[in-house]
């Protein structure tokens, strides 16, 4: 199944506006060249390099809150973009068989370089249509048991797990707690650590609450350079200490969430590179760079017995913010 990617109206993001004009000032010499047959190269050239310049000045000095609003830019490349890059003759599963299908949680089996694996992620849609069909990526329990029944099928038969996790959080409606979501994340979560077979999560855009990490409990997790992970948004985080979303800076610093925290703190395991400018600016070079990346993973982790695989993956999450405790017991 294949998402387009969205070809809606440019978004410029605010701390991008330098990057902007220089680039609309390119196009506008390319088109004045192409139009009037006009040698214009070195001005053309003189500016590409001073974009480059500014870019590089940019993105290599992001605050959290930019890296938020990178992580959840509309052009972004999303779980089925992913999916139809990296995944050969994938087929979607449907249903949770209880309930319902839920379309948010795209589940489904297919090829990795070959290696027949299980697909689960979130997906949440690029424009209007697609991001009602599919919820905005934010699921509900059906779709959390769709994924434990998928991970009973990739142990039966002894395939990877490749999860994509791409969302705000799990849906919050009442009727998704009337059907036990705070269960179905539970024992999503329960499914993650008791499964004989090797899991690689990566957090592609953004890593939201309970609804990621019941996902997201895996061998190996990954993030793209410009995701975020944590246990609330900084919107929600700023409306509970500080009575205001006004707020979303502060809390942005203060949850730690990008990759590069995260890695630092030994919450995730690895950071995928991401283009100069982000993944939605060079999405064909993002897919690339993960895809190398996780043919590591996959033969590092298939190498290894399901059962050893299976008590590494719980003491490894069993051990995270133990240093944290040691630390306050001493202080």
């Amino acid at each position: 199944m294949r998402l387009k990617m969205s070809n809606t109206e440019k978004v410029v993001l605010d701390f991008e506006k330098k990057i902007s004009e220089i680039e609309e000032k390119i196009q506008h010499l390319q088109a004045i060249a192409k139009d009037e047959d006009l040698d214009i190269g070195q001005e053309i050239k003189k500016l590409q390099k001073s974009l480059k310049t500014e870019m590089e000045e940019v993105y290599h000095h992001l605050t959290p809150w930019q890296k938020t609003q990178i992580a959840r830019h509309p052009a972004r490349p999303h779980c089925l973009d992913y999916i139809n890059a990296l995944i050969s003759d994938f087929t979607i599963l449907s249903g949770d068989r209880r309930f319902a299908d839920d379309p948010s949680m795209v589940c489904g089996i297919g090829f990795f370089e070959s290696v027949p694996v299980v697909i689960i992620g979130q997906e949440k849609g690029n424009d209007l249509d697609s991001r009602i069909k599919y919820n905005f990526g934010m699921a509900k329990p059906e779709g959390y048991r769709k994924a434990q029944r998928l991970m009973d099928m990739a142990q039966k038969f002894k395939l990877p797990i490749l999860t994509f996790v791409d969302t705000a959080g799990a849906y919050p409606g009442i009727d998704a707690e009337a059907r036990g979501q705070a269960e179905a994340i539970a024992v999503t979560i329960e499914k993650c650590l008791q499964v004989k077979t090797p899991i690689i999560s990566t957090i592609i855009g953004e890593g939201g609450s309970g609804g990621a990490i019941a996902i997201a409990v895996a061998d190996r997790v990954l993030m793209l350079e410009h995701s975020i992970y944590s246990v609330i948004s900084p919107e929600g985080c700023a409306s509970i200490l500080w009575r205001s979303a006004d707020k979303n800076k502060e809390a942005a610093d203060a949850l730690h969430l990008t990759a590069q925290d995260l890695k630092k703190l030994g919450i995730i395991d690895e950071i995928v590179k991401e283009p100069l400018g982000g993944a939605h600016r060079e999405p064909v070079q993002t897919f690339e760079n993960l895809r190398q990346v996780l043919k590591q993973k996959i033969q590092e982790l298939t190498a290894v017995n399901y059962a050893k695989l299976k008590k590494q993956r719980t003491e490894k999450f069993m051990k995270i913010g133990s240093q944290f405790i040691v630390k306050k017991e001493k202080d």
